[in-house]
């Protein structure tokens, strides 16, 4: 499998393990902490704590059925996702950008590359993801892409500081779904 990938005009590779500390401090400076607040999808009045460690990142990278997606300008990392293999399908998690760039298209070129990825090397038919239910303007974001609440709920983890330490007691997670077209 090539490690670069072209959607449209939009390249992507995969990371790799030396990518671990660039992407682990893009992800968390996008979704926790003071840096969060440059770009819209902070979740800093939801959860303390990082987003993502090494440990866990150098897993989704080097596991089967997982990929972790980059985009790089200039030679900095910008944006990542992280897919994995579910069936005849994956599950999309980790969609990130650098605050400072966020609202600009990056994030709906990375999806959008992601899918085609997903497609393109796995077939996959329809791609789902969860998604903080508390978090309104990102479920929005993503419906506008063509994904569907499917009505399943799930409980946040609770107890479990790999996903973060949470402000409130009312988190779950809501399950988004799209379906994917080959070609």
């Amino acid at each position: 499998m090539s490690s670069s990938y072209t959607s449209g005009n939009f390249q992507v590779r995969l990371a790799t393990l030396d990518d671990g500390p660039a992407v682990v401090t893009l992800v968390n400076s996008a979704y926790r902490g003071a840096s969060s607040r440059a770009g819209w999808t902070t979740e800093e009045a939801l959860l303390d704590g990082i987003r993502i460690d090494a440990s866990r990142l150098a897993h989704d990278i080097a596991r089967d059925g997982s990929v972790v997606l980059v985009h790089e300008d200039a030679g900095e990392i910008v944006a990542c996702v992280h897919l994995e293999r579910s069936g005849t399908g994956c599950y999309l998690g980790m969609l990130t950008t650098k605050p400072t760039r966020q609202g600009h298209g990056l994030g709906r070129e990375m999806l959008a590359a992601a899918e085609r990825w997903a497609v393109d090397h796995w077939h996959a038919r329809r791609i789902h993801m969860t998604v903080i239910v508390q978090r309104e303007p990102l479920i929005a974001y993503y419906e506008r892409r063509g994904y569907r609440q499917t009505g399943v709920r799930r409980p946040f983890p609770y107890g479990d500081e790999r996903w973060g330490i949470p402000k409130r007691a009312d988190l779950e997670f809501v399950v988004l779904e799209k379906t994917l077209q080959e070609g």
